[in-house]
Parts: C-alpha cells; sequence; structure tokens
C-alpha cells in the first residue's frame, strides 16, 4: 500500500513539472514570436518556479494521490496567465501585440468556466482545486490592472489588490475567513472583472470609454466585496451577542425562580 500511495505521488509530482516545462515552451515561443526581453523571461521563468513549487507543497500537504481533470485545466489556464504575466513585464520596456495580449488573455478566461463544470461532472472537487482556481483568476486579474494601470492611472490597481488585502485583513479581523454564502452575484462580478480589464487593455475602443469600463469594473468589485464584508460583520457580531442573550436569559429565569 505504501508502494501504491508513493507511486501515485510520483505521478502527480511529474504532472506539476510537466506543466513547469509546458509554461517554459509558452515562453520559448512567445520569445522567439516577439522577441521578448530580459524583464518578461525573467518574469515568466520567476512566475512557473513559483508555481511548480506551491503547488507541488500544497498537493503533497494535501495528500493527494491524483492531479485530477480540473486541476489539469486550470494549470493549463496557470500557463497562459505566466505567458500573460511574462507579456505585462515586457511591455515596461516595448508593448507587446495586442493580438497575442488578448488571445492568450482571453483563453485563459474562457477556461476559467470550464475547470468547475469538468470538476462536478468529474466528481473530483477539492477544496485544492477550488483554491487553486481561485488564486490563478485573482493573480490575473492583477497582472491585467498593472497592465491598464499604466494607460489609465494606478487607481487601477485597486481593482487588482482588493483581494489581496482583503486577504491580510483577515489576519487582523479572522471573522472574515468564515464562509460565505453562495452567491451568483458574486460569481458574476468575479467574472466580469477580467472581461472588462481586457477590453480597456485591448484598447478597440475610445480612451474614455475604456476609462469608463473600469470604473465599472472598479464599482461593481466594491460593491461587492462590501457586501460580503457587511455579511460577515453582522454574523459575527450576532455570533458573539448569542452567548451574552442566554447567559442573560439564565440569569433571569435564575432570579424568577
Amino acid at each position: 500500500m505504501a508502494l501504491n500511495n508513493t507511486y501515485d505521488a510520483r505521478l502527480v509530482q511529474q504532472e506539476t513539472a510537466v506543466g513547469a516545462g509546458v509554461q517554459i515552451l509558452l515562453l520559448a515561443l512567445i520569445g522567439t514570436a516577439i522577441g521578448m526581453g530580459p524583464a518578461g523571461w525573467v518574469t515568466g521563468l520567476v512566475f512557473a518556479i513559483a508555481t511548480w513549487a506551491v503547488l507541488s507543497r500544497a498537493l503533497h500537504r494535501a495528500g493527494s494521490r491524483t492531479f485530477g481533470p480540473a486541476n489539469r485545466v486550470t494549470l493549463g489556464r496557470a500557463t497562459l496567465v505566466g505567458g500573460v504575466t511574462a507579456l505585462v513585464a515586457d511591455s515596461f520596456q516595448d508593448s507587446p501585440p495586442v493580438s497575442l495580449f488578448v488571445g492568450l488573455t482571453a483563453v485563459a478566461l474562457i477556461l476559467d468556466g470550464v475547470d468547475g463544470k469538468v470538476a462536478r461532472r468529474t466528481g473530483t472537487s477539492t477544496a485544492l482545486g477550488a483554491r487553486f482556481d481561485m488564486e490563478v483568476d485573482a493573480f490575473l486579474i492583477l497582472v491585467l490592472s498593472v497592465y491598464v494601470s499604466m494607460a489609465m492611472g494606478p487607481w487601477v490597481l485597486v481593482i487588482g489588490t482588493m483581494r489581496y488585502v482583503f486577504v491580510a485583513a483577515a489576519r487582523v479581523w479572522p471573522w472574515l475567513t468564515a464562509p460565505l454564502p453562495p452567491s451568483t452575484a458574486r460569481k458574476t462580478v468575479a467574472a466580469l472583472q477580467g472581461v472588462l480589464l481586457l477590453v480597456a487593455a485591448s484598447a478597440f475602443l475610445p480612451h474614455v470609454v475604456n476609462i469608463g469600463v473600469v470604473a465599472l469594473a472598479l464599482g461593481l468589485l466594491v460593491w461587492s466585496f462590501g457586501r460580503d464584508v457587511l455579511w460577515l460583520s453582522r454574523t459575527h457580531r450576532a455570533t458573539q451577542a448569542a452567548p451574552v442573550a442566554v447567559e442573560r436569559r439564565a440569569r433571569r429565569e435564575l432570579v424568577a425562580s
């Protein structure tokens, strides 16, 4: 039995290593096609190595014996996000071809709706898979916000950093980590962030319109996060108040008796 576990674990690690290899291959193709500079190469390679290391560690800690089809889709998305990240880093020196940038980002966004469906249909949904999917989404939004901010100003970075600020705040206020109820609105707003930022990044529309598009994305995100934080705050206060109410009722009953 131990031998089988070891064998399966090796297969899982091999898949993450293959993912890193595909990432490097994609970087080589992009570099050859557009003559990518050192900033793009270094950023892309760091992304590939960091993704492999973090994912391998997470799989090991979770004791996963198989990688799963949904995680393969997410890993493919992560590979595309690595390519987009390299292009954005390279754009500080030279603007990337719009068609290539839009193409990679669009496929990554489309696949965002695929991995969840694959997980449900194959019965392979896991907490690790959901977290992997969420982290890839969040990082892509961060990278897109960095790219758009170069044309519109640093205020756009609020979109990309809001989720990370929320995670940091949860370390100070642990009640922010409580599970949220399912919400179609939350999922819709999250999905729209990438689409709206890509529309602005493509520069197909007039600059003023793009500013409105990004402002809409930011407004929706602030509303979504604000609604969730308010719900978590109310739930936390109610949870804290319940024991006090019970204690007061017990005291009244004791006095009455």
